[in-house]
């Protein structure tokens, strides 16, 4: 079964249906939970920035542009109504506006739905933001989109005074080189570092080197039960990306249909090695983090499965010696990404499959 993005697109389409203390010290006290940001459209990945704002990828809601099929095998269309949203002193600001997004159109059941556009972002050691556009499709179909299709399955560079340029042309480098081989396809989602990537739609991670890209890690099919217990390939389907203590590059997976409970893992990567399974048993992994103490942070848009049709989602503490806690259970509705600050707070988007309603909380 060829579904690699069923990917974001798709799985997403079915979640819609659906310097103080370390926060390790007080996992037995009841976390507070404070919504900071309200009426985003599909918000995805966050990060602190050098200025100590929160800043959020918003994947827009599409437009009343050109259309396409994805890879999921549905109709999405264009508009520019993706954002990179400042959150500080009580009020979001979108700094960036006019972004790239595909998602389904305004004759569809759900408009807005479906989307992909700015999902992920970091800040380098310049104080320079780094974000991941989407687009889950093969890249060969953004001319169908017009002249600013070409903008989709790129990194856009920014400055936190709202300044920003496309990049780093990822969906070409698929086009050119399919690292994973199969079908053609480009979902640039989560990034870490100087702008390594995770793609989910071409199976693999992309390393950034000063403007050069290159195969950091690939990830194979694997062989699971079907709806009817027979055995079927599943993509791995990679979202997420993060630096490790270690230094190594951990990567989380969605994974593909089935969407099996308990079947995404995360992976350990090191340059020219294959990726290991450093932890596993989770659930449609949408986002990574590691904190000041080494522990891991896995967040799942769906903890009971994206074929669920419940759409309330986890944030799972992994610590450094394996322990398992969840956090804020049953609060975190279709989360999109996640950021820990230095004092252990963490900010968590949710409805993050939704145009209009999207929001971010701050748990402490």
């Amino acid at each position: 079964m060829q579904i690699r993005t069923l990917t974001i697109a798709g799985a997403l389409a079915l979640a819609v249906g659906l310097t103080a203390a370390p926060l390790g010290a007080a996992l037995s006290k009841r976390p507070s939970f404070e919504v900071i940001a309200s009426g985003l459209d599909n918000p995805r990945g966050i990060a602190i920035g050098p200025d100590r704002a929160i800043y959020v990828a918003e994947a827009g809601r599409g437009g009343d542009g050109r259309c396409i099929v994805n890879g999921a095998g549905a109709t999405v269309c264009f508009g520019r109504t993706g954002a990179i949203t400042r959150i500080a002193g009580g009020q979001a600001t979108r700094i960036v506006r006019n972004l790239p997004s595909v998602a389904a159109g305004p004759g569809a059941p759900a408009p807005g739905t479906q989307a992909d556009g700015p999902h992920d972002i970091l800040f380098d050691r310049s104080g320079r933001g780094i974000a991941t556009i989407g687009l889950g499709a093969d890249p060969r179909l953004r001319p169908s989109l017009g002249s600013r299709g070409r903008g989709l399955a790129r990194l856009l560079r920014f400055s936190i005074g709202g300044e920003a340029a496309l990049a780093e042309d990822l969906g070409t480098y698929e086009e050119l080189n399919n690292p994973a081989g199969g079908t053609v396809d480009s979902n640039p989602f989560g990034i870490a570092r100087l702008g390594d990537t995770a793609d989910a739609g071409a199976n693999d991670v992309l390393q950034v080197d000063n403007g050069t890209l290159s195969t950091w890690a690939v990830f194979d099919n694997r062989v699971v039960p079907g709806p009817g217990g027979a055995p079927i390939p599943m993509q791995p389907v990679p979202t997420s990306v993060a630096e490790g203590p270690d230094g190594a590059l951990y990567v989380g997976q969605l994974t593909g249909f089935p969407f099996p409970v308990g079947g995404a893992n995360v992976y350990r990567v090191m340059p020219g090695g294959a990726p290991e399974v450093y932890a596993s048993g989770f659930t449609n992994i949408i986002d990574i983090a590691f904190d000041r103490e080494g522990a891991l942070y896995v967040l799942e848009i769906a903890h009971n499965g994206l074929l669920s049709g419940n759409p309330v989602g986890a944030l799972i503490r992994v610590a450094p010696g394996g322990e398992r806690t969840e956090l804020f259970p049953g609060a975190l509705i279709s989360p999109g990404g996640m950021a820990i600050a230095r004092d252990g707070t963490i900010y968590v988007s949710r409805f993050a499959t939704m145009p209009g309603v999207g929001d971010v909380v701050r748990i402490h």
